[in-house]
This record gives structure tokens, C-alpha cells and sequence, in this order.
């Protein structure tokens, strides 16, 4: 039993005088708020990365809404323009200027409509290989 007794009070006076010394708990408490510093830094550079993203976002977002606001209002400029209302008219109620006259034209013959159309019997010219091309590039042949 004495001899545990002292061992004990060795353990005690060896923590007492080798690991919770002054100078031990200074560099301790120094490691863990270097610790805490650097997780905060970390955690807050973070945080303000993906806070700019999210800015980033939302301005290029408003940006694509603002040019379709502008390209709505200028929609809504032409569409009440005397042209567009004019163009309407004619397109959707027939409407003529002084002097027009309406000709309605029959549908388009079959020779008509084939008559620009290239025929696919042409032959394809042959395109040299890769190598001819160097060759003739390299050495004229």
C-alpha cells in the first residue's frame, strides 16, 4: 500500500511540475486558439466564396431579366407602331392601300417547284488523301 501511495504521489508531483508547468499551459492554450483561428478563417473564406458565387449569380440573373424587360418594352413599341398595325391589317384582314388590287395566284405546278432543284446524279469529286496533300506540298508531285 506505501509503495502505491508513492507512486502516486510521484505521478502527481511529476503532472504538477513536468506537464501543467506555466510555460506548458501558455503553449497549450497557444496551439488551440491557433487551432480555432484557423478553423474560423477557413470556415469564414468559405463562407465569403460562396456568398460571391451566389452574388455572381444573381447579378448575371438580373442582367438576363433586365434585357428581357428592355427587349418586352420594345416589343410593345413595335407592336403600337402605325407599320405593325399596318403590316396586321394587311396579313390578317386583307386591308389594301388606295390604288392596290389583291391577285390571288394558283398553287405551284410540280415542274415549277422542281425546276431550280440540282439533281443528286452529280458525280462527287474525289478529295487526295492526307498523305497525296503532303506530298504535293512537300515535293510539288
Amino acid at each position: 500500500m506505501q509503495s502505491l501511495r508513492t507512486k502516486l504521489r510521484r505521478f502527481y508531483f511529476r503532472l504538477k511540475h513536468d506537464y501543467f508547468s506555466f510555460d506548458n499551459i501558455v503553449f497549450f492554450v497557444a496551439i488551440i486558439m491557433c487551432f480555432f483561428w484557423t478553423y474560423s478563417s477557413i470556415n469564414a473564406m468559405s463562407r465569403n466564396w460562396e456568398l460571391s458565387q451566389q452574388l455572381a449569380t444573381k447579378r448575371r440573373e438580373l442582367a438576363l431579366l433586365q434585357l428581357e424587360v428592355d427587349t418586352m418594352e420594345l416589343e410593345n413599341l413595335y407592336y403600337s407602331s402605325p407599320e405593325y398595325q399596318e403590316l396586321s391589317a394587311r396579313i390578317h384582314k386583307n386591308k389594301l392601300l388606295d390604288g392596290e388590287t389583291l391577285i390571288y395566284l394558283p398553287e405551284n405546278s410540280e415542274e415549277a417547284k422542281n425546276k431550280y432543284k440540282t439533281s443528286s446524279a452529280v458525280a462527287e469529286i474525289a478529295e487526295p488523301s492526307n498523305f497525296s496533300k503532303w506530298m504535293s506540298f512537300l515535293f510539288g508531285v
